[in-house]
């Protein structure tokens, strides 16, 4: 995994860049996720070490995924002739990551015991976007495993209001006495 990630840091970076300056880093992130679909997509992990599959045919498959910024194709092509279309999930997730540092972001994933109704999302945003001092963009969860409450992460932080976080608390607890 560290592999694709050293892979794909650079290009990442770049197409930041590119995006930034062009003040389209909305349509590169659509468009990365687009392509990052295709390149997950279980018929082409046969592709990638075909080797009688050239980069052109790749680019044209890519292309079909939708409406792509003029310096895409490039770097479809750049990608497809250096065989590294397999790093386009990970491109697209460090390119998200620097997308939210600029926007002063963060992604906050929340396990509930229960789905969470009416405004309560919206109160647990708030409530985290004051403690965290950033906006939050919330990635939510059911969970039946946690009995009642809530496990929130958020960048390397853990918040366990769970019952059954509590539990095992008090176990380790009465287990140390």
């Amino acid at each position: 995994m560290a592999e694709t990630v050293t892979i794909a840091r650079p290009y990442a970076e770049a197409v930041f860049a590119l995006a930034d300056k062009g003040g389209s880093l909305a349509q590169w992130s659509d468009t990365l996720g687009q392509l990052a679909l295709v390149a997950h997509a279980p018929e082409m992990s046969q592709l990638y070490g075909n080797p009688k599959v050239t980069s052109a045919q790749f680019v044209d498959l890519f292309s079909s995924a939708g409406a792509m910024p003029a310096e895409g194709n490039a770097l479809l092509q750049m990608l497809a002739e250096n065989r590294r279309l397999e790093a386009l999930p990970a491109i697209r997730d460090l390119f998200d990551q620097l997308k939210a540092e600029r926007e002063g972001a963060i992604d906050a994933t929340i396990e509930s015991a229960f789905p969470l109704e009416g405004g309560e999302l919206d109160a647990l945003v708030a409530d985290l976007e004051r403690r965290f001092k950033r906006k939050i963009r919330p990635q939510v969860s059911v969970d039946k495993e946690l009995i009642g409450g809530a496990r929130i992460s958020v960048g390397d932080q853990v918040i366990d209001g769970t019952v059954r976080g509590k539990l095992y608390s008090m176990n380790a607890g009465l287990m140390g006495s």
